[in-house]
């Protein structure tokens, strides 16, 4: 799965930084705090790996 916005390639990015330990989970909200509790470092790193060169802000 790819980022459809650099908004959503950001709050995977802030998840998988909580999943490996570099963060606080406490501190995510909205999109980030859902994406860490539903999706695996796999999916989060494959989501925030993502070129967003062509990407929206924001996904409509």
């Amino acid at each position: 799965m790819k980022a459809q916005s650099k908004a959503q390639q950001r709050a995977a990015g802030a998840a998988l930084a909580a999943k490996r330990g570099e963060a606080e989970p406490g501190e995510l909200q909205g999109a980030s705090a859902g994406m860490y509790a539903d999706m695996t470092e796999a999916e989060l790193e494959e989501i925030a790996s993502t070129p967003h060169d062509d990407l929206p802000e924001r996904a409509d």
